[in-house]
């Protein structure tokens, strides 16, 4: 009965053990878009990249992601057009400040090095389940994690009608979290 209950405490302590918790560095990572414009490829950046990550790649269902960032930090390159994108009609940034993403599960892919990510993005208030492939690599004291994921900007009520701008828009993630 002693063996048992040790073999219990020693697993359940590597189990643990193995299991990381990561906070993302801003000034490392990446959020990046690009939505067409007039029929031109316009892109921009966000910061404020916060939250907490669970790891563990032998154990899926341990992970977990929980992230956000910073809806004012829009930066297309323009003045002008970024105040505009803060305003009520785009992300609405005094009333929505962050931008989250709230991972649900992660599953393993046919390509190697990758795993498949589903969870709700929150934009505006507005949920909506996402679901894309990353990789993660070890990288330092961290992990870069990259991806990339589609979505249609007026199923989030960013911007309204328009001859002009495109409803999709292709978010670019690379996401370098540390050892807390």
């Amino acid at each position: 009965m002693k063996r048992l209950l040790t073999t219990v405490i020693f697993s359940s302590f590597t189990l643990w053990a193995l299991a990381q918790t990561y906070t993302p560095s801003d000034k490392d990572s990446k959020v990046k878009f690009v939505i067409r414009n007039f029929g031109i490829n316009t892109d921009g950046t966000f910061q404020g990249v916060a939250g907490t990550i669970h790891f563990d790649p032998s154990n899926l269902s341990t992970m977990a992601f929980d992230v956000s960032i910073d809806a004012a930090t829009v930066n297309t390159d323009n003045n002008a057009r970024d105040n505009h994108l803060r305003k009520a009609e785009y992300f609405d940034v005094k009333n929505f400040p962050k931008i989250e993403f709230k991972s649900t599960k992660i599953t393993r892919t046919n390509s190697e090095g990758y795993l498949y990510m589903f969870g709700n993005l929150i934009i505006k208030g507005v949920t909506k389940d996402i679901k894309f492939p990353f990789k993660a690599t070890p990288k330092d004291d961290g992990v870069l994690f990259e991806g990339e994921f589609k979505i249609d900007r007026r199923d989030f009520k960013v911007g309204g009608n328009s001859l002009s701008l495109s409803d999709d828009v292709t978010v670019s993630l690379s996401v370098f979290a540390k050892k807390v």
